[in-house]
């Protein structure tokens, strides 16, 4: 190799940063999440790339609200929750921060296009979480945009940036993803009810409280979830390759986690977090798999 070749394809000091921050939201997904990086693992890239980076941002904002160091104030969570979100868009506007995860969102954010009137919202939700603890229609409608929705459109930003017509693309998927991120949502709070109310002190589904947890309010729950589900099935077809099977391969996981939950003793949804064990989930990703061969 000559060393003009050699220089035409050395790697910048600013390529470099930019590879760290990506593999530190890597890692970040990678220790937080099992059936997401199982999902994450089947996308394309530069996709896989960036849905990381926007869910390792998600993932850290979640954590200064919910694992706090010991001692910590709400007063203290909600500043370093502030901070974050300001150091979030501000490198969105310069497109570098000394926050590695932050970088790799910033960087997703300007190469897909996402806009900060999907980024707002979510740190809304975030700061709801530190000065709201039980739910009515609207509050919870605004919470699950914000927290799920949002994220959902995030993604589908990631998985559009290559198409010919990622505008009229993302108008035309962008109900779907947010009823897919509103059914993961719905979905997790259901699964989590027990720790969310004895250990957060939060009630999140209206005009339900969870000690008292019925088998009428469980299915009427499940009912709207899986019609969430089902709409979203329909905008999972219309991806992009590289992406579409990740999706239903998540889609076909939580769906696995309804039925298991629908399946289970109310009282054991009171006091217990239903999973699917590994041995279903490996299952369940042969399947999609087997489904998704030409």
């Amino acid at each position: 190799m000559s060393l003009i070749q050699h220089r035409a394809t050395a790697v910048t000091p600013a390529q470099r940063y930019d590879a760290v921050a990506a593999e530190g939201a890597r890692l970040v997904i990678r220790r937080y999440s099992t059936s997401f990086g199982i999902a994450c693992r089947l996308l394309h890239e530069p996709v896989r790339t960036h849905v990381r980076n926007v869910y390792a941002l998600v993932r850290i904002a979640d954590e200064l609200v919910d694992a706090p160091r010991p001692g910590a104030t709400d007063d203290d969570r909600r500043a370093l929750l502030d901070a974050l979100e300001t150091e979030t868009l501000a490198a969105m506007d310069r497109g570098h921060s000394a926050n590695l995860v932050v970088h790799a969102f910033a960087r997703t954010a300007v190469e897909c296009r996402i806009e900060p009137g999907l980024v707002v919202p979510f740190f809304a939700s975030m700061r709801t979480d530190l000065e709201r603890h039980v739910h009515d229609r609207e509050s919870f409608q605004a919470y699950v945009y914000g927290s799920a929705e949002v994220v959902g459109l995030m993604c589908l930003r990631a998985f559009l940036r290559d198409e010919p017509d990622p505008a009229g693309s993302y108008a035309l998927l962008a109900p779907g993803a947010r009823r897919l991120g509103a059914a993961f949502q719905k979905l997790n709070f259901l699964r989590d009810l027990a720790a969310d109310h004895d250990d957060l002190g939060r009630c999140y589904f209206p005009g339900i409280d969870p000690d008292h947890l019925t088998a009428a309010q469980r299915d009427e729950l499940l009912a709207d979830i899986t019609e969430d589900l089902r709409a979203a099935r329909v905008a999972v077809a219309g991806l992009p390759d590289g992406c579409r099977n990740a999706v239903a391969l998540a889609h076909a996981l939580f769906t696995e986690l309804a039925d298991r939950i629908g399946r289970a003793p109310v009282a054991q949804i009171r006091t217990e977090r239903i999973r699917v064990p590994g041995p279903v989930k490996a299952r369940v990703v042969a399947r999609q798999l087997l489904r998704s061969r030409p």
